[in-house]
This record gives structure tokens, sequence and C-alpha cells, in this order.
């Protein structure tokens, strides 16, 4: 989806996503009269709905031989999604929306030039053409891949189309909103996914196979960020430049978290065993994106009537029921080397990216770092030693082509998603809780049982 510059204002933000503003505006009746009980009564805690139908924990997908997608939203990111999907077998891409017919004729020139000479539906001219689109009968599942503020919107349309949704992320950047994306997943029986692609990066699998042969022994903590200095693109103007800034004025917030949280939540088995208790959280001044623009940008730039209030890093300690804690960082506005943190800690040993190191009581030099070189042979995740090269060749190191690969593999053999609309609300929720934790002098926040008492039982994942 694509906006200019002069077109995306806070209101344009607000339409359509329900965004939470500054302060403790979070959209949900009760949470004035929640947020204001003494802090010796234990965490702000948020009303949770009841059910309105059965849950979707384990329910598989219906069998396809063939995968029909729609993919909505084809800028980059939008392209790069159909780029991966065009490289595996059996999948048909149906249809295509965005707001600017150039990057839909950019689309189906991609689609072309990867030998698929068919000619998918096209659905543009507004911001709302993706409800024409959900209701073809020609589309099993909808890919959201535009700016976060429409997530919800497309996903919840598709759902009530009787379509599986899925989403690049945060699925939903407030709490009424994750709520909202559970109970229509469940009335509809279909399922609604965040394509959380660090899940599936080699590293993340990797450890993820050690976690469960138990290496690490009992885990109790692990670290989780976005780090990731973005401010030569938030200052484009084009692509997310466009749009993604825009955020930075409206909320003091971990406003990214599930790239580093969705590996760290598959390897302590959240949702599957144990929860999100309740996290805390603060946040540095806001000083990078305030001091790019004074050094790159020109005075009479319109980027001067903005006022940013994100602070630089937002960090939160999260507890779970089990007692384990996460620590999670998001921060976009400083000079630094990326990293997602990538930690985990057990009885045994730790693990920590960035660069890829693992220490095993017993195993190496006392006191000393090894690489993860020697179990490698051992614990190398499947789909990986399956795809080989051809996954290394995809985006982001490989972990994009492997996330498409198994989307289209669960669809096709009719399992259970790896993540699911549960994991989606938990791992997206950081976001407004932070925002509230840090308004309210950093009180702790309890997280919503999404999953409404269904976390606690194994059950098959990735």
């Amino acid at each position: 989806m694509t906006d200019s510059p002069d077109d995306l204002s806070r209101r344009d933000l607000l339409k359509g996503a329900a965004l939470t503003g500054a302060g403790f505006a979070l959209g949900l009746p009760g949470v004035a009269h929640a947020a204001a009980a003494p802090a010796h009564l234990g965490p702000i805690a948020l009303p949770e709905p009841t059910a309105a139908a059965a849950s979707m924990v384990g329910v598989p997908f219906e069998k396809h031989a063939v995968v029909r997608i729609a993919i909505v939203g084809t800028g980059l990111r939008g392209r790069s999604v159909l780029h991966e999907l065009l490289g595996v077998d059996n999948v048909r891409i149906t249809a295509l929306c965005d707001t600017a017919p150039e990057t839909l004729d950019r689309a189906v020139k991609q689609m072309r030039d990867a030998g698929h000479d068919y000619e998918p539906a096209r659905f543009t001219g507004s911001e709302t053409a993706y409800e024409q689109l959900v209701q073809r009968d020609d589309i099993d599942i909808v890919y959201t891949a535009t700016p976060w503020q429409f997530h919800v919107p497309i996903c919840l349309a598709a759902l009530r189309a009787g379509k599986h949704a899925a989403t690049e992320v945060p699925a939903a950047y407030t709490i009424d909103d994750c709520w909202k994306l559970v109970d229509a997943s469940e009335r509809a029986r279909k399922h609604c996914i965040m394509m959380e692609n660090c899940s599936y990066g080699y590293n993340e699998l990797l450890v993820l196979n050690m976690v469960r042969a138990g290496v690490f022994g009992d885990l109790k903590h692990g670290g989780a960020a976005y780090n990731h200095d973005l401010r030569e693109i938030l200052f484009e103007n084009r692509d997310e430049g466009l749009w993604r800034r825009a955020h930075h004025t409206l909320r003091n917030a971990n406003l990214y978290p599930t790239h580093g949280l969705g590996p760290i939540a598959a390897m302590m088995d959240i949702n599957r065993g144990d929860r999100f208790d309740y996290l805390v959280a603060m946040s540095t001044p806001e000083m990078g994106l305030t001091r790019w623009r004074a050094d790159h940008e020109p005075k009479d730039s319109p980027k001067w009537k903005e006022q940013y209030v994100t602070g630089d890093l937002s960090v939160s300690l999260v507890r779970t029921a089990q007692g384990r804690t996460i620590r999670l960082e998001h921060d976009v506005s400083s000079p630094r080397p990326y990293s997602r943190i990538n930690s985990v800690q057990g009885s045994k040993g730790i693990f920590e990216d960035y660069p890829a190191r693992v220490y095993v009581e017993g195993e190496g030099a006392a006191h000393r770092w090894t690489t993860l070189d020697g179990y490698k042979a051992k614990h190398e995740h499947a789909l990986w030693r399956a795809l080989g090269e051809k996954a290394r060749a995809g985006g982001h190191g490989g972990m994009d082509y492997v996330m498409a690969y198994r989307l289209v593999q669960v669809m096709r053999e009719g399992l259970a998603p790896d993540m699911d609309v549960y994991d989606a609300a938990a791992w997206s929720a950081p976001g407004p809780l932070s925002e509230l934790s840090v308004a309210k002098g950093s009180m702790p926040v309890r997280f919503p049982d999404f999953t409404r008492g269904r976390w606690s039982g194994a059950r098959a994942t990735l």
C-alpha cells in the first residue's frame, strides 16, 4: 500500500486500526479504572472478553493440493514475499491488491519472470479494495504485507469472508485489536497467522532443537530484541519512510516486538506449557530521530513539524507463569550494529547470538565461549537440512523462504500451523502493554490470556 507523505497524518493512522495514542488511551473499557489500582494490589490487569466460539488451538488446516494465495500490499515487502512463494511448488497466486497500480504491475511482471504466466485478479483504487478481493472463491489464504495500520482490518475482512489470514508483523498494536483477531479466528473457524520470519532463522531453529534436546537444561531466562539502525530508512521519501516514522510521533512503546520474541517464545513453549504473565517497561529519552533530522533534513522540510515521542531504547522485562524471565528491547533510532539478542539460558548453559556463541557446562574449556559448529550435525533443524542451499538463497539469510515453504507445507498436508492466532496476539501484546507500563511509571502490566486457559498443555509445534 502506498501513501504520500502529506496524506499520512495522525488521523490516517488512527483510521481503521484503533491505534493507541499518547498517554493512557488504549481504547478499552475499564482500563482507566484498572490502571488507577494501587501498586500493592499487583500488576495492572486489562479486561478479557468471554469466548464466543471454540478454541483454534491445535486445529489443522484442511488439505490443499494447490494452495491459492492472495497478497494485499505489493510494495517492497509484498514483492519480497511474492518472490519466496513463487519458488515453492503447488502455489497459485490468484489475486493481488495495492493502492498503487504501478506496484501491481511490478508484481505481475515478477510472476511472469518466474514462469507463472497466468493473470492474477487485480484490486486497486482505494484503501479498502481488499474488501472486494476477499469475496473471491478462488482464495485459500489472504496474506497481508501492508503498513501496520492495515493488518487488522484486512485480516478481519478475510476471516469474515471465510478465508484463512496471514499477516506480516506485528499482527496488531492494541490489546483490543488482538482480541478482535482471536475472536474472529474462532468464529470463522479459520486460522489467523502472524508470519514471523525470524522464527525460521537457521540459528533460531538450531537452538530450538538444542533446547528440546536438553542441551541447556531447564530454561530460566531469554533475551530478545529488534535493535536495528533504521534512521536513514525512516526519513526516506518513499517506501517505509512514507508511513513508519509516523508511529514514532504517536506512542512511547516497543513498536516492533516480535522478531526477537517469537523464537524465544518457541524455546520457552509459550502457549504450550507456559505463558507470558506480566511485564514492566521503561524507555530512554528520544534523541535519535530528532538529531538525524537536524543533521540531514533541510529547514523547510515538513518533517520539522513532527514531534517524536518514542524513546530511542524501549526495555521490558517479561515474567512467565513458570517464573522465567525475558529481556525485550527495541531500538531503531541509534547508531549501532544489528541485533535480535537471541539468547537463552538454562541450568546447564547459555546461548547468545550476535555473534553466535554457546557455553555448556562440562563441554569445552571452562568459562570460555565456543561456536555453534560442533552442534550443527546433531541439532540442525529438519527444514534447513531438507531445503539446504535453496533456502539460503532466500531473503534475510534464507528464513523468508523457509517461512514461505512451511506455510505451504502445513496447508498442503493438513497440519496445524506452527504459530496460531494466540501466538500472534501474545507476541504483539508487548507493544501496547509497554506503552501502558511506561506511562504508569513502569508499573507491572499483566498479559491477557488469549488462549483462555488453553496454554498449559503440550501440543504439536515447529
